[in-house]
């Protein structure tokens, strides 16, 4: 429990900060309008939407990099990581190549045309600047995986106040600058994220990390490496990617109903966000120490670190639970614009109730998160691919019945959808107590179990 408190608590600051940044960045726009909100709303989803894969991808290098760290191969941490990055750049034009079908999705979704707008001029600055996130995500990866998480908290700190600070200056044209508005905001994230890139580049190739992990002999293409990184990692690449298109079609869902939902589920989702972020973290923290533990053989500890992170997770989400029930209203206002419209108020009762029942969707998330670190940290990702994706696309058909087959109205689609998501926990809790994840030899090269 200490162990993974240690190493979990960073990152979830660093997912914290993150969060902050975009969360931050929603207020402002807010306060330009509704309009602007949800179009970095939606635009945000939909240019992470394009690298899901390669992050899920990429994302697996923690464990990988936990493993062999775990059976003190050292050598082969950074290499894990020079492949990764190899994977960032042959990602980057298939990414930018991809930009028109985001445009064409945003048609079909019907969306408003102010915010079809703004939405086209917020996504497209945050793909060309992708590259950026996902060499960022690489090194972050690395020192997750051999359990310096603090330096990947220093560097979030950092990008989240440069990210405030030139998003406070960019979008209403403070000091000096032109007020650019969702520009602003885009260019903004961009730039903070840069600053983030560079701190954890100085840490890698510091004499100390230089000299232990023989960084000077990993920058070449290793095929046995890469392979394997591609066979367990796009798994977890094309779970995150099915997922996201499905969370994606979710908020556009309830965005293209009316202008009342879309603002309301805009709200919520960004609290959301903010909530779920940290249990990401705590995520990546039982990954580390799950795979760093099944590295060194230690199976029993690797099982134990699982159900730590349910408690933490669980601790947390009790926080989460008494804002979310007891301050809905106040959490809404966050978001009122500086001249009050009708629109908003015509969206708060139904932000303040989404909000109270996303309160049950946290709690189960902490349960989730465990699980999935815990699987993912020992190779288990073909199953977790399989059925994750099978129990997010279940999602979608619910809410399309529910909105507009059954009229069932925004709130009930909502709750219908929670208890859902309750379900995808409890399936993911017995396939770890059913022990399989035991069996698999990431590291020796051994068989992966039958599904």
């Amino acid at each position: 429990m200490q162990e993974l408190v240690i190493l979990a608590l960073p990152i979830v600051a660093s997912q914290s900060c993150d969060s902050i940044m975009v969360f931050t960045d929603r207020v402002f726009l807010s306060s330009l309008g509704s309009e602007q909100m949800n179009a970095a709303t939606g635009g945000g989803i939909s240019s992470y939407l394009l690298s899901t894969f390669f992050m899920g991808l990429i994302g697996f290098s923690t464990a990988l990099i936990a493993q062999y760290f775990g059976a003190k191969k050292y050598e082969n941490c950074p290499k894990v990581t020079v492949q990764a990055i190899i994977i960032s750049l042959c990602a980057y034009p298939f990414i930018i190549a991809s930009l028109p079908l985001i445009y064409r999705y945003y048609g079909i979704m019907h969306l408003s045309p102010l915010q079809m707008y703004y939405q086209k001029m917020f996504v497209k600055i945050l793909v060309y600047g992708s590259l950026i996130s996902l060499l960022r995500y690489c090194f972050s990866c690395y020192f997750s995986g051999i359990g310096k998480t603090k330096i990947v908290m220093i560097s979030a700190v950092v990008t989240m106040v440069i990210n405030i600070l030139f998003n406070y200056t960019f979008i209403f044209g403070h000091f000096g600058m032109p007020a650019l508005g969702m520009r602003g905001a885009a260019f903004g994230t961009i730039l903070s994220s840069f600053c983030g890139l560079c701190i954890l580049l100085f840490y890698f190739f510091k004499n100390s990390n230089y000299e232990t992990f023989g960084i000077k002999n990993a920058f070449h293409f290793d095929k046995l490496l890469s392979k394997k990184l591609i066979r367990y990692g796009a798994p977890a690449g094309t779970e995150f990617f099915f997922n996201f298109i499905a969370f994606s079609v979710l908020v556009f869902l309830f965005q293209a109903y009316n202008e009342e939902t879309a603002t309301a589920a805009s709200i919520m989702f960004n609290w959301d966000m903010i909530s779920f972020v940290p249990l990401i973290g705590i995520e990546i923290g039982v990954t580390s120490l799950v795979g760093r533990y099944v590295g060194a053989k230690k199976i029993h500890v690797a099982e134990r670190a699982a159900y730590s992170g349910v408690k933490v997770g669980w601790f947390y989400s009790a926080i989460v639970l008494v804002f979310f029930v007891f301050m809905p209203e106040l959490l809404v206002n966050t978001f009122k614009p500086h001249n009050t419209e009708a629109l908003f108020e015509l969206a708060k009762p139904l932000a303040i109730k989404m909000l109270q029942l996303a309160a049950i969707y946290v709690v189960a998330e902490a349960i989730l998160e465990s699980f999935v670190g815990a699987l993912r940290g020992a190779g288990d990702t073909i199953w977790t691919m399989w059925v994750s994706m099978g129990i997010h696309w279940t999602f979608v058909p619910t809410l399309y019945a529910s909105l507009y087959i059954f009229k069932l109205g925004t709130v009930l689609s909502w709750a219908l959808l929670v208890i859902e998501f309750l379900i995808f926990c409890i399936v993911f809790y017995f396939r770890f107590k059913t022990g399989k994840w035991k069996n698999i030899k990431l590291i020796d090269r051994q068989p992966m179990p039958e599904l």
